[in-house]
């Protein structure tokens, strides 16, 4: 059989892997790669390095990046906010010049299925006629940027107010342009606003059972927080967790200690460095962070789509506490695959109870990581998106 090939067309270029979207389209593309040609275009607003490159090299038969100059980006959200009505999270990234090069280039190429991720890059898939496309929704970023409009400071509530709205509207009415589309998970496509949404088919993420596998070694951290520390739900969860989750804990666990590890901290996620929280913004291997604590605690209040990282905690046998909106996505069994917060104080007596009761903790570890290993890996998911690359579409 003839390998097909396939282009992702991607709002970021994906390594390293320090996003959630650029973690999902590195493997994705990696398990196609198997069976098909893979070509990437990728959208950057910054120097792509030669060592980012070559880890992409090995999966793609063909890599081009299309550099946004500033100007270029910020001429577009103003025409784009001010006349076009279109999301930022849209208008950022597109531009007419770029679409008409890769125009260009996909002419010559003849592929046989474009997957644009995220509707940062659907206006480029708009434009492409008699290929079959796939919009990868990823999340509902709609709902995601309205729970952010909630829990933000009247300053900027109506900036964030008029891009929710944009977003609800712009899912809605980009789905007839392509020919298939696809989510993150059940409770996402619940949130796509249209009529059709239960065609979206349900393209989960998976874990790298291979690279995340637990080591024993000395806990020098009883708890653990990790993500991209510069996305506003990861600096929100980090700033609660220290401010008003910890003094609870340490009133009966003094010494409790609590490693915060991601890349790229903001200044807000910085400052809460001190006695006790450790603030870790390079990390050259994330499973030292897993190996090096007890229990992975993520009160995440706003966001949307799957976390990742309660993935790899899960996958890396910590017991796990978060929230009741990011198992949503998880759909793991509460009190049994992992701990469900429901306030400050109901954190903080879990995670007391946890490093307390090591029973209880190996328990709800051992389960959690067997309910990763059975329902979430890539080649699972892989075989979905060559069921939508072969026509096989399933119906949900």
């Amino acid at each position: 059989m003839d390998r097909k090939k396939v282009l992702f067309i991607l709002s970021r270029f994906p390594f390293p892997l320090i996003k959630g979207d650029k973690l999902r389209a590195y493997y994705q593309i990696r398990e196609l790669s198997k069976t098909c040609d893979v070509y990437l275009f990728a959208l950057s607003d910054q120097r792509v390095s030669p060592a980012d490159r070559e880890a992409l090299e090995p999966y793609c038969a063909g890599i081009k990046i299309f550099r946004l100059r500033w100007i270029e980006v910020l001429s577009s959200l103003i025409f784009h906010f001010l006349f076009s009505f279109k999301p930022v999270q849209v208008g950022y990234f597109y531009n007419s010049r770029t679409r008409k090069k890769m125009l260009k280039e996909l002419r010559s190429l003849k592929v046989d299925h474009v997957f644009c991720q995220l509707i940062r890059t659907s206006e480029y898939g708009k434009y492409i006629d008699n290929i079959p496309k796939t919009l990868d929704y990823m999340d509902a970023l709609s709902a995601g940027m309205q729970r952010r409009y909630e829990s933000t400071s009247v300053f900027f509530r109506w900036i964030i107010g008029i891009e929710a709205k944009r977003l609800k509207r712009y899912e809605h009415h980009i789905y007839k342009s392509f020919s298939c589309a696809t989510v993150i998970s059940p409770s996402d496509r619940d949130l796509i606003f249209h009529y059709a949404n239960e065609d979206i088919i349900v393209l989960p993420n998976g874990i790298d059972h291979e690279f995340f596998k637990p080591k024993q070694v000395e806990k020098e951290f009883e708890l653990l927080f990790t993500g991209n520390m510069s996305y506003p739900p990861n600096v929100q969860s980090a700033r609660f967790l220290v401010e008003y989750i910890m003094p609870l804990i340490w009133r009966e666990l003094p010494k409790c200690k609590l490693l915060i590890s991601g890349a790229n901290p903001s200044k807000a996620v910085k400052k809460l460095a001190g006695e006790g929280v450790v603030v870790r913004p390079y990390i050259k291997d994330i499973r030292d962070s897993y190996n090096s604590s007890q229990v992975f605690i993520a009160p995440m209040f706003i966001g949307s789509g799957m976390q990742n990282k309660l993935l790899e905690a899960m996958a890396m046998n910590l017991p796990c506490i978060t929230s009741e909106l990011a198992n949503r996505a998880l759909n793991a069994r509460e009190n049994e695959e992992l701990l469900i917060g429901k306030s400050y104080a109901d954190y903080a007596d879990k995670a007391v109870e946890l490093l307390k009761n090591r029973k209880l903790a190996n328990e709800i570890a051992q389960k959690g990581h067997s309910f990763v290993r059975n329902q979430f890996d890539w080649s699972t998911s892989n075989e979905i998106l060559l069921n939508i690359i072969n026509g096989k579409i399933p119906r949900s």
